[in-house]
């Protein structure tokens, strides 16, 4: 077990009907933003929630923020923020609004070109008081202090994390799933579990509470997926489990005392950037690659994984590892997700492109820096 520090001062209000304590965590007259994405907060009820609860405040709206939040539309959010001198910012959707929250909260206590604290160029300043409705289960954004902000004008996408930008509570109602598309569930699973992986598929000799918590996470979620896109409305048990385990996914509980990995995140970030693909779609083609390739880096956890997650055990270290690999993959499908490049029409630029990317940042990713941007290559190459 390696040395941890761990704080997380997120308050959670958990359950139908949650919203309406926003107006105990927003003092009467404040002058509040709120963000949100599309507009499909106000079709399905949340909105007019939303703004019940924040009946005795000025609230000044910011709608349109994009699934993977672009960094000009942002801008445009921190542009009103200061202009209004808010004392306040409600993110109200999922992991993009709040990602793209957690960077406006931020820019707006920033003078300089907040890119520059995105790629790592200057500190990330303390962000402005923010809290959070949660929407869409995938992220852990609603718990934690990361964001992810795509810049569509240059096509990248970069993770920044704050220690002073953890939301100060997130209302999390799980009835806010019914209304979700498929294919938006889908991705949100594929995320959770991925999530979960790049904390579990690492080192041997991690704790065996984290160990066990992360494949309860897991087993949870291959329960439940099957329910979560039939046809019909899911159970709210169903969701309020979706919802729990996309929290807990990444909040930083199952990373106490673990080596972390997240190649997989890092490169279908680019795939994302380069080619606009969903967020869990990357990832379901990125992380057979990754276990493929880094197999003998990872051969004890994914034997554990193997055997306490699928009931995989007989056959060699090779075939067992092959066998928990393809049932993992035959998951992702079983959600409607292709996991091969060639099936978005992908190929050869773009893998060269990619380990190019990764060659100038100078970055080796995953577990004690063991992919390297030559083991991205590898990894990329076999989902062709």
């Amino acid at each position: 077990m390696n040395k941890f520090e761990f704080q997380n001062p997120v308050k959670l209000y958990f359950g139908e009907g949650e919203i309406a304590k926003v107006a105990k965590e927003i003092a009467p007259g404040s002058k509040v933003l709120v963000t949100y994405g599309g507009g499909s907060i106000k079709r399905n009820g949340i909105y007019d929630q939303v703004m019940a609860a924040l009946k005795d405040c000025i609230v000044i709206e910011f709608g349109g923020i994009e699934a993977n939040p672009d960094y000009d539309t942002l801008m445009r959010a921190v542009a009103l923020g200061k202009a209004e001198k808010v004392d306040f910012t409600l993110a109200v959707g999922g992991g993009s609004i709040i990602d793209g929250t957690k960077f406006i909260t931020a820019a707006m206590n920033y003078d300089g070109d907040p890119w520059d604290f995105i790629v790592g160029k200057a500190p990330v300043p303390a962000a402005k008081p923010f809290g959070t409705v949660l929407t869409l289960p995938a992220t852990g954004s609603e718990m934690n202090c990361g964001a992810v902000i795509s810049r569509r004008a240059t096509k990248e996408k970069y993770a920044f994390h704050n220690a002073k930008g953890f939301p100060q509570f997130s209302v999390l109602d799980p009835t806010a799933v019914f209304s979700l598309p498929k294919r938006q569930i889908a991705n949100g699973i594929i995320d959770t579990f991925i999530h979960t992986t790049e904390q579990y598929l690492t080192t041997a000799g991690s704790p065996r509470v984290m160990d066990r918590f992360a494949e309860g996470v897991l087993l949870t979620l291959v329960e439940i997926a099957p329910h979560l896109i039939a046809e019909g409305t899911p159970s709210y048990d169903d969701c309020a489990n979706f919802m729990m385990a996309a929290t807990m996914g990444l909040n930083g509980f199952l990373a106490m005392g673990v080596d972390e990995d997240w190649a997989t995140h890092m490169i279908g970030h680019e795939l994302t950037a380069l080619h606009g693909l969903d967020h869990g779609v990357t990832l379901a083609i990125v992380w057979e690659g990754t276990m493929n390739v880094m197999r003998r880096e990872k051969e004890a956890k994914l034997l554990q994984y193997a055997e306490r997650v699928w009931g995989i055990t007989g056959g060699t270290s090779d075939e067992i590892i092959d066998k928990a690999i393809a049932a993992t993959d035959n998951f992702f499908r079983s959600l409607g997700v292709k996991t091969l490049l060639g099936e978005y029409g992908i190929g050869e630029e773009t893998i060269v492109a990619v380990r190019n990317r990764f060659e100038e940042r100078k970055w080796n990713l995953g577990e004690n820096g063991i992919v390297t941007p030559e083991k991205v290559e590898q990894i990329l190459r076999c989902r062709l």
